[in-house]
């Protein structure tokens, strides 16, 4: 009703005016019948209002519909009334709506594409490193180790690649179980040793072995794998340990990641979870791509659990999450 009244006032306005108008022609004409005057301008205003009466009555869905908000895309293309104007927008609309679904059908279509691309471009990839590995494994030399810790690099790049990829389509990929925390832990310490040994970090992991956490094993693997990661390099040739420890506090686990390198700058500190930001420890390490913290976020924010990130110059950084249910 509100929509209705706003959008005839001016034509309201208009056709006092002009009644007024026309009375003040007959006055100033010497016309001196004040009542017929007066009986003339209610009957305008009467037929004005049975005519404003008459719309609203044969609009009235239409000006609701305007009015309410939409529960979904599909609502906004519902036919209203017969007449010109409602239905010239219900046709308008409805061939907008049809031309966005299709849009977005290609849109889907593609990105599906991109993601199983991406997949097997993967996997493809993998399978020589693995044989560089296995070629570097067998002898002992020097510049072999480095063609080793090259392989890792870009095994941990793929990787990010991968859950990159999959990050659009992570309610597909989701599976919450009660996951053995220590042993999780555990696990992604294993598949980085070599990166902890050439770096000379230690990892220590002090987690009772009972404690689970529901999670998703995969997905929460990947992020211990990009906060491990970090903890190492910034932490490389230290001769410091990598604590990881957990503790119940009520029906919620914190687990603790904490590394004794050299910290992030207080200023760097608001901004280390958006993509692509690399801040000082980026620039002066030169081997950030500013996307490990972002994903971390991005993947424990879609899991429903909490990070938090301390952290200061010389003395190491912090980063502790909640699993809100733990048994």
């Amino acid at each position: 009703m509100k929509l209705f009244l706003r959008e005839h006032l001016p034509l309201l306005i208009f056709t006092l005016l002009e009644l007024l108008g026309v009375l003040m022609v007959f006055w100033f004409d010497g016309y001196d019948h004040p009542l017929t005057a007066l009986y003339a301008l209610f009957l305008g205003l009467f037929l004005f209002a049975g005519y404003l009466a008459f719309r609203y009555a044969t609009h009235r869905g239409f000006y609701r519909a305007l009015s309410r908000p939409l529960d979904t895309l599909a609502d906004s293309v519902q036919s209203h009334e017969a007449s010109p104007l409602p239905a010239a927008l219900s046709e308008l609309l409805e061939t907008q709506y049809r031309q966005y679904q299709n849009m977005l059908q290609s849109w889907e279509r593609k990105n599906a594409d991109y993601l199983t691309f991406m997949n097997q471009w993967v996997h493809q990839m993998k399978t020589p490193l693995s044989v560089i590995e296995m070629v570097t494994q067998e002898e002992e030399d020097h510049r072999l180790t480095s063609i080793s810790e090259e392989t890792d690099r870009l095994r941990r790049g793929l990787e990010m690649v991968l859950y990159v990829a999959r990050l659009d389509t992570f309610e597909q990929d989701f599976n919450v179980e009660q996951v053995a925390l220590g042993q999780l832990v555990k696990d992604t310490v294993h598949e980085l040793k070599r990166y902890f040994i050439r770096s000379h970090v230690y990892p220590e992991v002090l987690i009772d072995e009972g404690l689970t956490v529901q999670t998703d094993a995969k997905w929460m693997k990947f992020v211990l794998g990009q906060l491990l990661n970090n903890a190492i390099k910034y932490s490389a040739g230290s001769g410091q340990k990598v604590t990881v420890s957990a503790k119940q506090e009520g029906r919620a686990v914190i687990l603790d990641i904490q590394d004794r390198g050299a910290g992030i700058p207080k200023a760097d500190l608001p901004r280390v979870f958006r993509p692509f930001y690399t801040g000082e420890n980026g620039r002066h390490f030169k081997e950030s791509t500013g996307m490990g913290l972002y994903l971390v976020k991005e993947v424990i924010g879609k899991m429903n659990h909490r990070i938090e990130l301390e952290s200061a110059v010389g003395q190491g950084t912090l980063v502790r999450i909640r699993f809100p249910y733990a048994n």
